[in-house]
């Protein structure tokens, strides 16, 4: 993990094709409940269609053992280079944090060896004593896996 300024990132490696992992990301954040549900438990569309930059999306999940809300939208997706950015407009995080803005990318390893997935938090905090967010970076870290187990369980 590394952090600066406003901005903290972590990146992991999974078993499962960048393509299918940046897919869950982009298009289908919907069954990342179904796929980690100790983690996420919903995440509606509220407005646009789901795979559409522009779409606004509710995700209903847990930290430290407290329900979330986080309302996004998403801004960006670049299906060529499996990038899928966010930007928080509700919820919980603007309790803590001005702007909260985050980022995945899904890079293939050589030979076809699995995937890198990296985040990137970006935020201004209301005030110095606010926290920076790595305490949910271990969410990600736990859906991530939790969909890479998911997504190579369906593999031929």
């Amino acid at each position: 993990m590394s952090q600066n300024g406003n901005k903290v990132e972590i990146e992991i490696e999974v078993k499962a094709p960048a393509a299918k992992f940046h897919q869950v990301y982009s298009c289908k954040p919907h069954i990342m409940a179904s796929m980690s549900p100790q983690s996420i438990q919903g995440c509606d569309l509220l407005e646009g269609e789901w795979g559409k930059p522009g779409c606004i999306i509710c995700w209903r999940y847990s930290h430290d053992g407290s329900p979330q809300i986080a309302k996004e939208i998403i801004e960006a997706i670049d299906n060529e280079n499996y990038i899928t950015n966010y930007k928080v407009i509700e919820g919980n995080l603007l309790e803590l944090y001005k702007s909260f803005s985050s980022s995945v990318k899904v890079t293939p390893k050589e030979n076809d060896d699995g995937s890198l997935v990296h985040w990137i938090f970006e935020y201004e905090k209301l005030n110095e004593d606010v926290p920076d967010p790595t305490g949910k970076l271990q969410i990600l870290i736990d859906v991530a896996k939790d969909i890479d187990a998911h997504l190579l369980s369906q593999q031929p």
